[in-house]
């Protein structure tokens, strides 16, 4: 018998992409709309494996209750595992990831939301469409010559490093293992986070969501970096404390923030919630902010990360059926 996935959180993308994948495969696919989560467990009974995404609930009694309907594997078709209680799955049931599908695609989206912020295209997309080609209020500055500070050093940091070495920045970075090779190479300095916040014009965060790198983004963090400050977060939603940011941002020591991903995002991104009255009040102040720009966790979202997240996701499921060792499991 064909194994059995129940794959959630689809959208008509992911299908696309899976649909493609499974060619050579075969595996028996239901699609599911809903988040995996406690509400809706049930609709795995039966199923071999769950294929989930980021905004997946995956706790102790998911998990239970995955095991007790059969499932034995899984499998996240993204990098992060945050979503997922690893103690309550640990010696249990196995999970799978992609770790990497595309760090060009995440390096490029950071780079425009960093040269949309500095130039104000946003803004000047919008006044050109109704007649108004005044420069008042659109003046940016060279990145050239000025310092990106750079926390988390892997594959997406790196790609991005070397494209602002590039352009003439100056780059310090931040690590718990510094690639002092790397950084020899590619002449940028590692260095503490204090000495980051006091230099950098520009600050890119990178760093994977623990327990030490949450809300590494605060008040304390926020009064030592430079007035005017360039934010930018394409990582976890909760490096930073949306609280701490607006204040930095209402005060003006933080001059711009691009967000590709929110600490309470769950409800809102991936979703079209147009035609619904926006209920969450600080995401709502965030996008009301002319120097702040908000995508939609869409870093990853290129034809060739999608294939490449398809591709990884159903080798681990493959891998997993004939008993190989899972060089991607978490």
């Amino acid at each position: 018998m064909s194994l059995k996935i129940a794959f959630f959180d689809a959208k008509s993308y992911d299908i696309a992409s899976f649909n493609n994948a499974n060619k050579t495969y075969n595996f028996e696919i239901t699609y599911f709309n809903e988040h995996l989560s406690r509400k809706n467990v049930l609709l795995t009974k039966g199923m071999d494996v769950v294929c989930i995404f980021v905004n997946a609930v995956v706790d102790a009694v998911v998990i239970d209750q995955l095991i007790t309907n059969g499932v034995k594997l899984i499998a996240l078709r993204c990098a992060g595992y945050n979503n997922v209680d690893t103690n309550a799955a640990k010696n249990k049931i196995k999970i799978v990831r992609v770790p990497a599908y595309s760090p060009y695609a995440v390096a490029e989206h950071t780079l425009a939301l960093m040269l949309t912020l500095n130039r104000k295209i946003h803004k000047a997309y919008n006044r050109t469409r109704e007649g108004n080609f005044a420069l008042d209020g659109l003046m940016g500055f060279d990145m050239h010559g000025k310092t990106a500070g750079i926390i988390g050093t892997g594959k997406i940091a790196k790609i991005l490093i070397k494209i602002l070495r590039s352009m003439g920045m100056k780059v310090l970075a931040n690590d718990l293992f510094p690639d002092y090779d790397f950084a020899k190479q590619n002449e940028i300095e590692y260095t503490t986070l204090d000495n980051l916040y006091k230099h950098s014009d520009i600050i890119s965060l990178h760093c994977p969501l623990t327990k030490e790198t949450e809300y590494i983004i605060n008040e304390s963090a926020i009064a030592k970096m430079k007035d005017g400050v360039m934010i930018i977060n394409t990582g976890r939603g909760k490096l930073i404390k949306t609280h701490a940011l607006i204040q930095g941002l209402k005060s003006k020591k933080i001059g711009a923030a691009g967000l590709d991903v929110y600490e309470e995002e769950s409800e809102y991104f991936f979703e079209d919630r147009s035609n619904f009255v926006m209920d969450d009040d600080i995401l709502a102040r965030l996008l009301s902010f002319n120097n702040v720009i908000v995508t939609s966790h869409q870093a990853f979202f290129t034809q060739e990360a999608l294939q490449n997240i398809a591709d990884t996701t159903m080798q681990n499921i493959q891998d997993f059926v004939e008993n190989k060792p899972l060089v991607n499991e978490v």
